[in-house]
């Protein structure tokens, strides 16, 4: 037996003594890709790193992370409502061809944010991306306030989704890759940021559009033609976004001065700048950090996880290659791709053209004034960011990550089913909010589940290629909702179909991070 498999044996019985059972009072945390790693090496550091970590415990620096990183989230959600929201007004200044050109636009923005902030996680690091993606994004928003036409318009939603876009590939990774196992479950409370994202976007729409927007001819044959000088509302709900989100850009990177995380860092063999990341925290928050310098070395050296020139496919290709290392990762990343391909479908279908739907509803109960239309657009997007509070919960049980998603697929399911049955106004906005609320669960524990279970060297291109099938599908429910006809109960049955066959594939996930560490 080689030192390094001997020193892998002797940290996994040091584990089971470890009193990791603040987690689970009968199993041990061990390593989720613990038995799966080709690299022994590698997984004998990421034990170390993994030690070290819950030895500092959670300190105000996780805490800080908690609230920084939540702002991607928020921009996220954020960026992607705003366009649904302020498509309709801005047509009827500029007269587009195809109305539903906004929702592409912002989707391939995030598809190829999703990609290129993704690749770049693992190729050049986390770092640059978490400083540089919000401040992107921002600045774009606020000029798509100012556009002269559609077009340009279409561009800069685009350019801002780009920037948007690769925040929840990051945000999760960056967290996750600094919580103590413990504490992992806070990685799905994070979710509750999109629903404060969607909130904002309401609070916005509600704010601007009812009182600066013209009246669509359509509804009132003697209204005035709609121009810039009378339909400012949706570029005021544009240049308040992007000021928001230019302010929590500077915030992420002057309240938290970010450090490349050590799991990165093991990957790519720099084991000096691990022990001095984790040795600083401890030192700053007074905590105890035992990891040397001499511990990692005495592993061995890592299979550096790139290939010899890192802008190349034969680097995109590894890093692929490698969520595929092993039988069961390879089930794993392929039914995780799955379930964002299918929530790609089902969410914008409900929520992304749910203006459209709720201003239908409105009109058949009797009620077509667009305050109580963003008045009950704002209520709902509150219940959403509930949602992930109950899932992290559950997260932390014998329940499970896999069977939170279970149960938040299936109440979903059925609360799609009931709301067929709405006949009022007060039946409309409680569907909606028991919709939000329960997709919420699923969705929720779906973001955090998927960094948890992918390997750290590989952790942003899964992600991103995750994120990237969940927004070709939005791009695709744009082009069916040209065809179909969103104002009809029938994209509520695609959806709680979709939610079915969703809880049925997390059932069949094969691996369960309750109880254990990410790699």
């Amino acid at each position: 037996m080689s030192n390094t498999e001997k020193l892998a044996v002797q940290q996994t019985n040091e584990e089971k003594s470890h009193p990791y059972d603040e987690v689970s009072t009968t199993t041990t945390a061990l390593d989720i890709l613990s038995m799966e790693h080709t690299d022994p090496v590698l997984d004998a550091k990421m034990r170390l790193v993994n030690n070290a970590i819950d030895e500092i415990g959670f300190t105000a620096y996780q805490w800080k992370m908690f609230f920084l990183n939540g702002f991607g989230y928020a921009v996220d959600s954020l960026i992607l409502l705003i366009q649904g929201i302020i498509a309709s007004q801005a047509a009827l200044e500029f007269h587009p061809s195809y109305a539903l050109a906004m929702t592409i636009a912002a989707y391939v923005g995030m598809l190829l944010g999703a990609i290129f902030w993704g690749f770049s996680a693992d190729i050049i690091g986390r770092r640059f991306a978490f400083n540089c993606s919000l401040l992107f994004c921002s600045i774009f928003a606020i000029v798509a306030g100012a556009s002269p036409n559609w077009p340009v318009l279409g561009l800069f939603i685009a350019l801002s989704a780009f920037g948007g876009g690769g925040n929840l590939v990051l945000d999760t990774a960056v967290f996750l890759e600094y919580l103590p196992s413990k504490d992992q479950w806070l990685l799905t409370l994070l979710a509750a940021w999109w629903g404060i994202g969607q909130l904002i976007a309401g609070l916005f729409a509600w704010a601007f559009l009812p009182n600066f927007s013209c009246t669509d001819p359509a509804v009132d044959p003697s209204a005035p033609p709609c121009t810039r000088a009378n339909n400012m509302g949706w570029r005021y709900v544009w240049f308040a976004s992007g000021a928001l989100v230019f302010v929590m850009s500077i915030l992420r990177i002057t309240i938290i001065h970010l450090n490349e995380t050590p799991k990165y860092l093991v990957g790519v063999g720099r084991d000096e700048q691990v022990v001095e990341t984790l040795q600083s925290i401890a030192h700053k928050y007074n905590r105890p950090c035992s990891l040397t310098l001499q511990q990692l070395e005495a592993c061995g050296v890592t299979k550096v996880s790139h290939a010899k020139s890192r802008a190349s496919f034969a680097e995109v290709w590894l890093h692929i290659r490698g969520l595929y290392a092993t039988r069961r990762m390879g089930i794993s990343t392929t039914l995780i791709w799955f379930s964002w391909t299918l929530i790609g479908l089902a969410y914008p279908l409900y929520n992304v053209f749910l203006p459209s739907y709720l201003k239908s509803r409105g009109a058949q109960f009797g009620d077509t004034s667009a305050y109580t239309q963003w008045r009950n657009y704002a209520v709902i997007n509150v219940c959403g960011i509930f949602g992930p509070i109950p899932a992290a919960y559950l997260c932390a049980t014998r329940i499970g990550r896999r069977g939170t998603m279970v149960v938040g697929g299936l109440i979903t399911m059925v609360f799609f089913f009931a709301y067929t049955q709405v006949r009022n106004d007060a039946q409309n906005l409680g569907f909606n909010c028991a919709v939000n609320f329960s997709l919420n669960i699923y969705y929720g524990t779906l973001y955090a589940y998927t960094p948890e279970v992918l390997p750290s060297a590989h952790r942003g291109t899964g992600n991103g290629i995750a994120i990237g099938c969940n927004r070709i599908m939005g791009i695709l429910s744009a082009v069916i909702a040209t065809v179909a006809d969103t104002n009809t109960p029938v994209p509520i049955y695609i959806c709680a179909a979709l939610y079915l066959v969703m809880a049925i594939v997390a059932a069949l996930f094969p691996f369960e991070p309750y109880g254990r560490r990410s790699s």
